[in-house]
């Protein structure tokens, strides 16, 4: 008998794991059920691996799994061959949605384009999808507001001095980078009306070194103007910035105003530095990109309206302002608005928040 109940058990134990295998997850009432259930998303950043890019995942990630997603997270370090094939991956491995950051406009519609014929759920950041006179329909396109960014970053270079024009080292590349070209159509109107006059535009060609690229640049530049002769030095992206404020450290020119875009803790750390020259960064919370973009992938996943584009609100990082405990995790208590926003959270997120929490 005992044999009997031991051959038994197994037997027992397998019919215990189907019933449990076949038993559906309770349904949360007052939430779409297009949302409920095993929903894969994937997140892939044509960019480096540095601190803004990290955020930005997190954000993403944080949001997508409180809300019972899967998501995983890719990065191609600015690689467009890597980039377009881990989105070919991605639309070969049926996920339901995907994050996309910073393709570029010559490519991206036609690597986005399977994704939509396959009925993925896409949103996009600085990536223009167009091509031509060819729109993509479904996407949502999510920008940080490039041309604010460039307002508040210009209008702190043009308080440099009561002369005018400011005369400028710009650090920027383009065009065919979406943000980099919005924030250059904003410049552009600042040289017309006499504010600045630049002097040089300094870009990267190693996109594996940003920094140390720049910095090299930044040296033979420098090398070129003696002081007083150079006003502030502008940067279009904060990964140019921190190579060309190595370089003024490095050649004792720290009497030029640093002032960029875009801000990450090594940015906050470089601009609290003793005798630092980094006075100013416009810029929008990337982990708060990141979570805004999940919530409107959440959106489309449950049928719902979602805008075709979307711009973050921009705010300016004073040198000034900062305390020495000031990280990018709590920048929201000398800046009003920094990292929260009710954008796209509906009800219904709220109860799949509380009921994932609970498990």
């Amino acid at each position: 008998m005992k044999k009997l109940a031991f051959l038994l058990a197994p037997a027992v134990l397998l019919a215990a794991c189907a019933n449990s295998e076949a038993t559906p997850a309770k349904k949360i009432s007052g939430v779409p059920e297009s949302v409920q259930g095993d929903i894969k998303i994937a997140v892939i950043r044509n960019l480096a691996s540095d601190d803004h890019t990290k955020q930005f995942l997190d954000g993403a990630r944080s949001e997508g799994e409180a809300l019972g997603f899967k998501v995983n997270t890719f990065i191609s370090e600015g690689n467009d061959v890597k980039f377009k094939e881990l989105v070919a991956q991605a639309v070969q491995q049926d996920y339901d949605g995907l994050i996309i950051s910073h393709g570029k406009e010559d490519y991206a519609y036609d690597m986005i384009k399977p994704a939509i014929d396959k009925g993925i759920q896409v949103v996009t950041f600085d990536t223009v999808t167009k091509k031509k006179d060819q729109t993509l329909k479904g996407i949502t396109e999510t920008f940080q507001d490039d041309h604010k960014l460039a307002e508040l970053s210009l209008d702190e270079v043009t308080k440099v001095k009561d002369d005018k024009p400011v005369r400028v080292i710009k650090l920027w590349f383009g065009p065919g980078f979406a943000p980099l070209d919005r924030r250059q159509e904003i410049y552009k109107t600042y040289e017309a009306d006499g504010k600045i006059k630049t002097l040089e535009t300094v870009g990267p060609t190693n996109f594996q070194d940003v920094q140390g690229d720049i910095a090299t640049k930044m040296n033979a530049i420098l090398a070129k103007y003696p002081k007083g002769s150079i006003d502030a030095v502008w940067g279009a992206w904060d990964e140019v910035a921190k190579g060309a404020y190595k370089s003024l450290k490095d050649n004792k020119r720290q009497e030029i105003p640093l002032i960029s875009i875009d801000v990450s803790n090594q940015d906050i750390n470089l601009m609290r530095e003793k005798g630092s020259n980094w006075v100013s960064t416009s810029a929008v919370d990337p982990h708060l990109i990141g979570q805004t973009d999940m919530r409107l992938l959440a959106k489309k996943l449950a049928g719902e309206k979602t805008p075709d584009s979307f711009d973050l609100d921009a705010k300016l990082v004073e040198q000034k302002a900062l305390k020495a405990d000031t990280t990018m995790y709590n920048l929201d208590t000398i800046i009003k608005g920094w990292s929260t926003s009710e954008k796209f959270d509906e009800p219904w997120m709220e109860k799949l928040r509380k009921a994932n929490a609970a498990k």
